[in-house]
């Protein structure tokens, strides 16, 4: 490929870069010397801030930081590029620890969810606390409403520990958080992070003064706090404000992007408010929710190009089922591959008598589909088709997946790496055997007008065919994953 001209003596043109910096993993050292991307261009970083140059270069990748040097060859083409991407954590962020787990600072994503029984209820909130966290929610939080719900709270931490459950455990306040948290003391040191809407802490003098009392708890205790903003509660009198400017300045904005700027300006000013008030910067998370993906996507890469704070990601209001989970995965993929967020809620909307962990379960699935984290084995399946009339190939992967998150909380605590297991159940030869031989251990089940074999592969080899009935099939192919989990992963020590 021929190299551009140099050109000597060019301008050059800065823009601010809403990322923080490029952190890379500290073996890292790559450099990038062939190939051409976008002409004659070459970039570099200096303080913060994108340079462009004309002329010719080649990226070279320290072990922090991305550093130009400035040569003769060119840059590594895109499609070149896009494999090392995940190695990349373009926000930089904060560590705040939350009881024994640490948010942002270079710690993985953090998976947390919320309870929705009475928190009055110690019992029923206890359980669903155990149950949320054995299905991989790494931090749970209640709603803290009444009196009655913040004397419950220190019995609902004493259940989850007496069930070997830490967790931490979040308190949810709304307008009267400040009253609650002075008069019952246990329930504020019981907790390990307390979420403050800025928007319905109060109107005025009132609202800095009981939005200071809280991080002066917070403070006293030690307690990390989380500045949540919501698009549905935020502050009326910082929307009028900007309103107005709006009309007076003639800035030509929508009301949308109006509502936008308005949150993270809340963000922000609460964040310096919290510090006024004693807080440490390693005591604060912040969250500025929409309902609507665009607009979470824009808010959150303006955040993170203007705080270094960790930042809680989530839909809010996503609403239910599939809605709820594209939606939500929506959003917060395209911001998690840009590297930012240091830990996620799901919001989703159970249906009646419906499984709350279900958006536990979505959380870590999306994150392990970004490469991000892995909480339990993955299980690819065939989406079935005109070769595949026969459900069996269904129900085997249902009941499959059923097994493994029945058995990930023994395999996670007995064996190191099992959630790195993938498994394949497949209707019909066209990809079946592909795909089986593909994971750690799958199955190739027959397609319509096939002969009754079902191939069992393991990493990569024929292993067995099987044949029978749907029970005895899910039988065997069970006993085969719990043999190949049993010899495959180290056990871990006591």
């Amino acid at each position: 490929m021929q190299r551009p001209a140099q050109v000597e003596g060019a301008a050059v043109a800065s823009f601010q870069w809403p990322v923080a910096i490029f952190e890379l993993v500290p073996w890292l050292y790559w450099t990038l010397a062939t190939g051409n991307l976008l002409g004659t261009g070459c970039w570099k970083l200096e303080t913060g801030n994108w340079e462009r140059k004309l002329g010719t270069g080649n990226w070279q990748l320290g072990t922090g930081n991305w550093e130009l040097e400035l040569a003769t060859s060119n840059f590594i083409p895109y499609d070149r590029v896009i494999p090392f991407m995940a190695v990349l954590k373009l926000h930089k962020t904060i560590g705040v620890r939350v009881g024994s787990v640490q948010v942002g600072g270079g710690a993985p994503v953090v998976v947390q969810s919320m309870t929705m029984t009475d928190t009055a209820d110690a019992a029923a909130t206890a359980k669903q606390c155990i149950e949320l966290a054995e299905a991989g929610s790494e931090m749970v939080r209640v709603t803290v409403n009444l009196p009655e719900a913040a004397e419950a709270v220190p019995e609902i931490k004493q259940r989850m520990l007496d069930a070997g459950v830490t967790a931490p455990l979040i308190g949810d306040f709304h307008y009267n958080g400040h009253l609650l948290l002075t008069r019952f003391p246990r329930c504020a040191e019981s907790l390990d992070k307390y979420r403050i809407n800025p928007g319905n802490v109060g109107t005025g003098k009132r609202r800095d003064e009981q939005f200071t009392t809280i991080c002066n708890i917070a403070r006293d205790h030690n307690k990390p706090v989380r500045i949540g903003v919501n698009g549905g509660s935020l502050n009326q009198e910082l929307v009028i404000a900007k309103m107005q400017e709006n009309t007076d300045r003639d800035r030509g904005l929508t009301s949308e992007e109006i509502i936008n700027e308005c949150m993270v300006l809340s963000a922000l000013q609460s964040t310096e408010l919290a510090l006024e008030g004693g807080l440490r910067r390693d005591q604060i998370i912040i969250s500025c929710k929409t309902s609507r993906p665009r607009d979470l996507i824009a808010l959150y890469r303006d955040l993170a190009g203007k705080t270094d704070q960790p930042l809680h990601l989530g839909l809010t209001e996503a609403g239910m089922g599939t809605k709820g989970l594209v939606w939500s995965a929506s959003a917060m993929g395209v911001l998690l591959n840009e590297g930012i967020g240091d830990t996620i809620r799901v919001s989703l909307t159970p249906r009646p008598g419906g499984d709350r962990r279900e958006e536990v379960y979505a959380a870590c699935e999306l994150l392990q589909s970004l490469g991000l984290r892995s909480f339990s084995p993955s299980v690819t399946a065939c989406p079935g088709c005109g070769r595949t009339t026969s459900s069996t190939f269904q129900e085997l992967a249902e009941r499959t997946q059923d097994y493994i998150r029945e058995r990930m909380p023994e395999w996670k605590s007995t064996y190191d790496g099992v959630e790195t297991m993938t498994l394949a159940v497949m209707g019909c030869v066209v990809n079946g055997p592909g795909e089986s031989k593909a994971a750690n251990i799958g199955i190739s089940l027959p397609g319509t007008g096939e002969s009754p074999n079902c191939p069992v592969y393991i990493d990569g080899q024929h292993h067995t065919t099987l044949r029978g009935t749907y029970d005895e099939l899910a039988i065997a192919f069970r006993e085969l994953v719990d043999n190949y989990v049993a010899t495959k992963y180290p056990r871990k020590r006591a």
